[in-house]
């Protein structure tokens, strides 16, 4: 495609047309809760003797679907199926793969509300975070489309006499996908649609809190006209299905999003060689960040506080780019601290189905414990400044909480909390903040509001996260312009959305002919 790749324009929901279109989307996606949905292995539907029971996080009592779970058999079939289906699809023209993302891109775009509605009710995701979700997954498919089109061309090398040498990237074979439930469109479709536009198979194993989403995203498949058996839809409890996937002898790469334990889980399984493997197991794995914002003494400190409540408190702080850490020169803590408060106090908390609401649940009753436990540590750590209690008891809402004065080496500000939980920290000074910033095992993205030319090229050299921003916040990459990925216990460093990702999916063939 000769089109040049442009990011999906986000809804303004101020548009009175807009609003009235996605509280259709609402209403449609309303009146189809409540259904089963089967396994998919080689295109089939497959239905078992376990389900899950998917429900809202904004109101507990209302089912969202009923998803059949996978055992270790049906992980067999799903696996054989993959394996099977590669050895035709692998030989598909690499065109014809990216113009199948591209079809789905447009379905997805003309059906945009639709998807985003689907994150509302299962994610618990307001309008404007919903969208932007639905936004990056068009996003995704379009620029993965695009860059294996570009893969697939005569690639630049030496040349000598007398011998003609070419360089192409083929698909590695069988991966297993498994993505995460805040970005349960996004990660997962861009996951997906990587490994499959590569020539690869996959077995998707959605995750086990929004598995609908991933439902309605292989029906889109479908309509596109993907091959049977390329994508196979398998739930499952991923310590008896997401293992069995992991350690098979046919499982070429593991794709995962998602928390530190489980991705070094998947590292440590995934380097044991299988009777009868012959490759060494690829691991993608993007798993978290305690991600940092420091605010200069010379800095916007509107800016600041701006930046730093969008980045803590979007999707109640369920991003791995969140920032949980506000890491504040001592000159002006006190005037940050006081900006963010009022900030923060003006988020309205609610049902995300009302196109007001600004905050919505947190994910589950796990991590409502979580969150909350951690909350009770952070009274103990710093001053609770704001915050600390919940929500509607219809749902699993938590309030925004800052916590003031915490020591660089507390919990709180240690450990990924995953939750509408900030963390301040004082800094002596500049080098004292960036030496805080660097002080976690994590390594994802960060971000420093600063007017000082020096301070800000310190940075450039001296924080380590795989995404670094200036006088902004620290979430909200963008497909194309900010790959994203990061450093220590936050991952391999994959750079989704960037041009060196689907490197991760193929791997490098050369043929030299002498005449």
């Amino acid at each position: 495609m000769n089109i040049p790749f442009v990011n999906e324009p986000f809804t303004s929901f101020a548009n009175p047309a807009n609003q009235e279109a996605f509280e259709n989307a609402l209403r449609q996606v309303e009146s189809e809760l409540g259904q089963q949905y089967s396994m998919i292995i080689g295109g089939q539907k497959v239905t078992s003797s376990r389900t899950l029971t998917s429900v809202n996080p904004a109101n507990k009592e209302q089912i969202i679907g009923t998803i059949y779970q996978a055992d270790q058999e049906l992980a067999e079939q799903a696996i054989q199926t993959a394996a099977e289906t590669f050895r035709s699809w692998k030989h598909t023209d690499p065109n014809e793969r990216a113009r199948l993302l591209y079809k789905a891109a447009a379905i997805m775009r003309r059906r945009k509300h639709e998807f985003s509605a689907w994150l509302v009710y299962e994610s618990g995701k307001t309008w404007p975070e919903a969208d932007a979700d639905t936004a990056e997954a068009i996003d995704f498919m379009e620029f993965y489309a695009r860059d294996m089109q570009r893969l697939s061309q005569p690639q630049p090398l030496t040349r000598i006499a007398g011998e003609d040498n070419e360089l192409t990237y083929i698909p590695l074979g069988v991966g297993i996908v498994i993505p995460p439930w805040n970005f349960p469109l996004a990660i997962m479709a861009g996951m997906t649609s990587a490994a499959l536009v590569a020539g690869n198979t996959v077995v998707l194993k959605p995750a086990s809190t929004t598995p609908v989403i991933a439902a309605k995203f292989m029906e889109l498949l479908a309509e596109a006209g993907l091959p049977d058996g390329v994508v196979n839809y398998l739930p499952g409890p991923g310590s008896e299905v997401g293992d069995y996937l992991v350690d098979h002898a046919l499982t070429r790469f593991i794709s995962f999003t998602g928390s530190r334990e489980v991705g070094l889980r998947i590292n440590e399984r995934a380097a044991r060689t299988a009777p009868g493997q012959k490759w060494i197991k690829r691991v993608i794995a993007e798993m978290g960040g305690k991600d940092s914002i420091v605010v200069d003494n010379d800095s916007d400190l509107e800016l600041a506080a701006e930046s730093i409540t969008a980045s803590a408190f979007g999707f109640s702080g369920q991003k791995c780019s969140a920032c949980s850490r506000a890491i504040i020169h001592k000159d002006v803590y006190d005037d940050v601290l006081q900006k963010v408060i009022e900030r923060t106090k003006q988020l309205t908390m609610g049902s995300p189905l009302e196109v007001g609401s600004q905050v919505g649940p947190v994910i589950d009753d796990k991590a409502y414990a979580k969150i909350n436990e951690y909350i009770e540590i952070g009274k103990s750590e710093g001053r609770l400044v704001l915050g600390g209690g919940t929500g509607s008891a219809e749902g699993y809402f938590i309030e925004p909480t800052i916590i003031a004065d915490v020591d660089p080496q507390a919990r709180i500000a240690q450990e990924e909390i995953f939750g509408p939980v900030l963390a301040f920290i004082k800094a002596e000074d500049f080098q004292d903040a960036l030496e805080i910033a660097n002080n976690t095992d994590y390594g994802l993205t960060g971000a420093v509001i600063s007017r000082n030319r020096e301070h800000l090229q310190q940075a450039r050299q001296e924080f380590f996260a795989g995404n670094l921003y200036f006088n902004r916040k620290c979430t909200g990459a963008l497909v194309g312009t900010h790959p994203f990925g990061g450093f220590n216990m936050s991952g391999t460093d994959s750079k989704a959305g960037g041009r060196d990702y689907l490197l991760l999916f193929t791997q490098a063939k050369l043929v030299s002919e002498k005449y």
